[in-house]
């Protein structure tokens, strides 16, 4: 019997848990670890489910191109055909010739060695990964306006401190349930939550104030709320002159947003508009007659709601407007944070697997950053290739004429994740080798020419960062199946056969070791982190460069300075758009997705545990549509797109606006409907808003079966 204390492996808060076992795994509430305090979710409690499932993989799969079927091979013959296939291409093709894509879930030790072993061993510039449709438009939008993108700059308990939380695009509840508590906490010291989505939630249940606009107008309704702050006076002016630039134009920029106009746009009633900025403008602790207090703490969170829109950078950029108009970046217990999805969605990032990005967070085009690094893995910088292409151009390319021909891909479903999803399976049959890694037979791996099994959580050990910029470690606590080999492992048998001018460790602490030199005196500077400090104190939030002394680690960042160089945030003039695609006389209603309690990103895990409730996909549509269609709760209703035709059972809910439909996106189906319409800045694809068509499902009849004509 074996006991460790590890952490989740779903989304980014990263609780806490210990676990316990042999031959089978059990979990149990980890009380010390100060994020979740003990508390797990379902998807948490039942984490151990996958560990000896029937589905696992555990032996190497080729596909015969004869038959088109899979045959089990052994680990010799799988890596010599794929390092065999690589060097053909890339002798024809040259280095862009392969693709790796990867995961938000994999650890920061993998992230690190998949952008190393991109650049290093294949030289391609193609590299990006799933994390650019999580966080990357919030990532954009802080990088601009405050020097630095580290998700939550705050622990996440500063929540309960806070004064009036706003949560724009966030359904906390269901997704990082045990974070939810926080939001009680708030309310019983006597704070206010403000929930801004589409839907009634149930984090919206939890809210003094919901604001339910039509999808993809979050950005007007920044607007307007900044309109009615700077025309009420309630700006703070001395905190403008000291911490910030750029506010006049911004000021000007809003003067013709008034709440009527916004109202027209977004759907949210005028009175509503001004109620919630009088809320943040508000003031606190009164010290007496005449006295008029201090203002409020305001704590701005955004999540994918307002960010998976081709506006989605420029929506954070306006809520941030907000935040320092009123004085709150950089102010304890306030300010602005992004709620990061993917389990290391930030950590993902910041080491390398992204397009434009080398380790600490350094920028690929920056020659300075190119020397540091290609000094710690000991290549000529000339060597290190440039920034490639994001993740659905990447994919869009993918067997063109000037495109990859081969891709390797390591914890990412991409066949049910990315938007229009039917042409990126069109995209991904087009290539001359498919090469997934994974640890079951994933929709993607379905595809792939080269399947190969790798090891799970709880199978192996390494860092993760969550959503406070928490450096935590998760810890081995079982022997991995007979047959499987961790990514470390895989990726150093392909760098040998491909004859690696560098090094690739397969030992997760010795592959940090080498991250901490990397990222040192990076933005995202993990040199001062070890793993025994990580078990020491719960983690440590990064930059933490090394130094004579140990450095404490940074909870809280932007106290004294932001992280442009004169130390100053800045606005920055955005104008509404709205989506890339709005409703007409054809598809004359809004399709907007997002996750459910039970389930997580794609299922390729959640829907194999038993415990967890599968009900498959639904369509969520408001009573008045319902009635309008002719339907009812339960029965089969089609959903179409420009792009393609899904059928699920209809569920009927006033939670949802009665120009809206929603539909989860962890099952096949609603991906081949959505917008692959871009953020240009952040090549964020628009997930949350679309034209769509519902209409009762045509009725489908057993094979052989003839309908039957009935005389009027």
């Amino acid at each position: 019997m074996t006991s460790v204390t590890t952490h989740c492996p779903y989304c980014s808060l990263q609780c806490g848990m210990r676990l316990t076992g042999r031959r089978s795994l059990e979990v149990s509430a980890w009380e010390e670890f100060e994020v979740n305090e003990g508390k797990l979710c379902r998807k948490g409690w039942s984490a151990a489910g996958l560990h000896g499932s029937r589905e696992r993989l555990t032996t190497p799969l080729l596909r015969d191109r004869a038959t088109g079927e899979f045959r089990a091979v052994g680990w010799d013959e799988a890596l010599d055909l794929v390092a065999a296939r690589i060097g053909a291409l890339q002798a024809v093709h040259g280095s862009d010739a392969v693709a790796v894509f990867g995961g938000g879930g994999l650890t920061n030790e993998k992230a690190y060695q998949l952008g190393k072993f991109a650049r290093a061993v294949l030289r391609t510039s193609q590299i990006d990964y799933n994390g650019r449709w999580c966080m990357s438009s919030a990532a954009s939008a802080g990088t601009r306006a405050l020097g630095l993108d580290r998700g939550l700059p705050f622990p996440l308990a500063d929540v309960e401190r806070t004064d009036v939380l706003v949560l724009v695009g966030s359904n906390l509840a269901e997704t990082m349930p045990p974070a939810a508590r926080h939001l009680d906490r708030l309310r019983e010291r006597g704070g206010r939550v403000v929930v801004i989505d589409p839907r009634r939630t149930p984090t919206a249940e939890r809210a003094d104030l919901f604001v339910q606009p039509v999808p993809g107008t979050d950005l007007a309704l920044a607007l307007g709320v900044l309109h009615v702050l700077v025309a009420s006076g309630a700006v703070d002016a001395d905190y403008l002159a000291s911490r910030t630039t750029g506010f006049a134009g911004v000021r000007d920029s809003v003067a013709a947003w008034w709440p009527e106009r916004v109202e027209r746009v977004t759907g949210v009633g005028a009175d509503q508009v001004r109620e919630l900025a009088a809320l943040l403008a508000s003031r606190v602790r009164a010290g007496g007659p005449g006295d008029p207090g201090e203002r409020a703490r305001v704590m701005v969170l955004t999540a994918r709601g307002a960010e998976q829109h081709s506006t989605g950078s420029d929506t954070v950029l306006a809520w941030i407007n907000v935040a320092l108009a009123l004085g709150q970046c950089g102010r304890e217990y306030a300010g602005y944070g992004c709620l990061t999805g993917q389990g290391n969605g930030q950590g993902g990032r910041e080491h390398g697997q992204k397009a434009d990005q080398l380790p600490g967070y350094r920028s690929i085009t920056d020659p300075a950053a190119r020397a540091h690094v290609a000094g710690v893995w000991g290549v000529d910088p000339e060597s290190l290739p440039g920034k490639g292409r994001s993740a659905y151009e990447l994919l869009m390319a993918l067997g063109t004429e000037d495109g990859p021909k081969a891709m390797l891909v390591h914890g990412s479903n991409i066949v049910l994740s990315a938007p229009n999803a039917a042409v990126v399976a069109e995209r991904l049959a087009a290539l001359d080798l498919l090469v997934v890694a994974d640890i079951v037979l994933s929709e993607t791996a379905a595809l792939a020419d080269v399947v190969l099994p790798v090891t799970q959580w709880a199978e192996e050990s390494g860092t993760m960062t969550n959503l406070e910029g928490r450096v935590i470690l998760r810890q081995r606590a079982v022997t991995p199946p007979a047959g499987v080999r961790t990514d470390l492992e895989v990726l150093a048998g392909l760098a040998a056969r491909l004859g690696s001018p560098v090094e690739l460790a397969t030992d997760p602490e010795e592959v940090f070791t080498e991250l901490r030199a990397a990222s040192a005196g990076g933005p995202a500077d993990y040199s001062g982190i070890t793993w025994q400090r990580i078990r020491d104190e719960q983690g440590v939030f990064w930059p933490c460069p090394d130094g004579p002394t140990p450095h404490p680690g940074t909870p809280r960042m932007f106290l004294e300075r932001f992280g442009h160089p004169d130390g100053l945030a800045r606005f920055h003039v955005v104008e509404h758009r709205g989506p890339a695609e709005v409703p007409d006389e054809d598809y004359p209603v809004h399709l907007t997705t997002g996750r459910v309690l039970a389930q997580y990103q794609s299922g390729a895990q959640t829907r194999r545990i038993r415990d967890l409730p599968d009900t498959g996909p639904f369509v969520e549509l408001h009573p008045l549509l319902a009635m309008r269609l002719g339907t009812c709760d339960g029965e089969p209703v089609e959903v179409t797109t420009r792009r393609g035709t899904m059928v699920a059972p209809a569920r009927v809910s006033e939670a949802i606006r009665p120009d809206t439909v929603f539909v989860p996106f962890h099952w096949a189906g609603v991906n081949r409907l959505t917008n692959d319409a871009l953020d240009p800045a952040s090549r964020m694809p628009e997930f949350k808003a679309c034209a769509a068509r519902v209409a009762v499902a045509p009725a489908v009849l057993p094979s052989g079966v003839e309908p039957v004509e009935v005389p009027a």
